[in-house]
């Protein structure tokens, strides 16, 4: 949310923007001045090198994130990676847009993952912030992308006010709570603020109670986090019998960078519940659908902040639970989990494993994600069986933060139908490696949801 100096500048360009786009649309003939610098080449200069174009995220191919977003904006081929070009992002896909599309910003993706208020979108969330771990852009730094794009989007030639790339107010406002479902209507759980240091990425579990003294039916899930969070994730456990402290953070890397062994190994008691890799989301189950939790549950908070600037930042986010009266619930929703553990790995070699699973009874799918360690390359889930046999559900490249979809249409699945994983790995150390707990194993799971029919 913009403080109100924000918004009231953004109303004052956008408004004073409007000649100049109505002046810029697609078969105008206005000269461009060739003595001014190009626009892009500005918008290259001051937005896109110094916060996008960056060792880590969008440098070049061999970037650690660049199977997920397969898009490079250094310099020699920003552009051509952009203008015109259909995104990877899913939810981008299926609504239509391109990485930018000329003359139109509203279907642009760059221009919504610039922008924090989703309000100008719909309310629809298209992943993470960007510049993800650095501050914000600017509300001009912000009008500029808009207007280069609202010009048509050219290579050549000056056709935004450069003194946008100057402003400096604040296009993202002072964090607010969640506020806490209404008595008798729900529970609130909390990661409380913690420091995530400079140039580092902080990933912690919290494990807490809800605060059921019965059993509870959970039919919606809304999540709200601080800026640059890359995920919130809440797990159940497979087993209640070795259980982390209560409310005692727990990291997944020690100050020096390395892996937290013990954390490690209780993340393979999880079973996912619920998450969001962006600031907020709200999910409600189809009508008539919930998930259960029994009286007394605890569950382990996963919450994972980057922090790319030279300064300290904090880290805080909250879910909210809102429940349905038992008789008011037709489906009760249950866990998927179906792993392959026969994995044989060998040596310097790449290796798809593939496993069908099935279930005994009629059910319909409502969420699907996926699990596999620093091996897995690429996780494909299909259907199997039945009159969609072989149909790609779901794809994922980025083992450490998996995509999580809700299905809008429920995958509907007979009696000895299920799903077929088929997981790429590329074992690059020196002996095989098989199915395990330990960071120099593997793992290769579909996680879900589905109820019974």
């Amino acid at each position: 949310m913009m403080r109100l100096s924000a918004v009231t500048n953004y109303l004052l360009l956008t408004i004073g923007s409007a000649l100049l786009i109505a002046s810029c649309q697609k078969g105008d003939d206005k000269p461009i001045d060739p003595t001014d610098k190009a626009s892009f080449d500005l918008l290259q200069e001051r937005i896109l090198t110094t916060n996008c174009a960056l060792s880590g995220c969008h440098a070049s191919q061999q970037d650690g994130s660049f199977n997920q977003h397969r898009l490079v904006l250094a310099k020699e081929s920003a552009f051509e990676n952009l203008v015109g070009v259909a995104s990877t992002n899913a939810l981008a896909k299926e609504d239509g847009m391109l990485r930018v599309k000329p003359f139109n910003a509203m279907e642009s993706l760059l221009f919504h993952k610039l922008t924090a208020d989703a309000s100008h979108h719909n309310g629809k969330q298209y992943g993470n912030l960007m510049p993800l771990g650095r501050e914000p852009l600017t509300v001009g730094q912000i009008e500029f992308v808009r207007r280069w794009i609202e010009a048509g989007a050219p290579k050549t030639g000056s056709v935004v006010d450069v003194a946008l790339l100057d402003d400096k107010t604040p296009s993202v406002g002072e964090f607010e709570a969640l506020l806490p479902p209404a008595t008798g209507q729900g529970f609130q759980m909390k990661v409380d603020p913690f420091n995530i240091q400079p140039n580092f990425e902080r990933e912690i579990f919290v494990r807490k109670m809800i605060g059921n003294q019965s059993d509870i039916y959970v039919k919606r899930i809304q999540i709200k986090m601080r800026t640059n969070s890359h995920h919130l994730l809440v797990h159940s456990f497979k087993s209640t019998n070795s259980l982390p402290q209560l409310n005692q953070i727990r990291d997944v890397r020690n100050p020096d960078g390395s892996l937290n062994l013990d954390t490690y190994l209780s993340m393979q008691n999880h079973v996912f519940a619920a998450g969001s890799q962006t600031t907020t989301f709200d999910y409600t189950f189809p009508e008539g659908a919930a998930l259960p939790f029994t009286a007394n549950t605890s569950l382990d908070l996963n919450s994972h902040y980057v922090n790319k600037s030279t300064q300290p930042i904090v880290g805080e986010a909250y879910v909210n639970f809102y429940t349905v009266n038992k008789a008011q619930v037709q489906h009760v929703l249950k866990t998927i989990d179906f792993g392959n553990t026969g994995l044989n790995l060998p040596a310097k070699q790449r290796t798809t494993a593939v496993k069908s699973f099935t279930f005994d009874k009629n059910v319909r799918v409502l969420t699907l994600t996926s699990h596999m360690h620093k091996l897995g390359e690429k996780f494909v889930i299909k259907i199997y069986g039945g009159a969609r046999n072989g149909e790609v559900v779901y794809t994922s490249n980025d083992w450490q933060h998996p995509d999580i979809i809700n299905l809008k249409n429920p995958i509907s699945l007979k009696a000895g139908e299920g799903f077929t994983s088929e997981i790429t790995y590329n074992n690059t150390t020196d002996k095989t490696v098989q199915f395990g707990l330990s960071s120099e194993e593997e793992m290769g799971i579909i996680f879900g949801y589905y109820y019974e029919e």
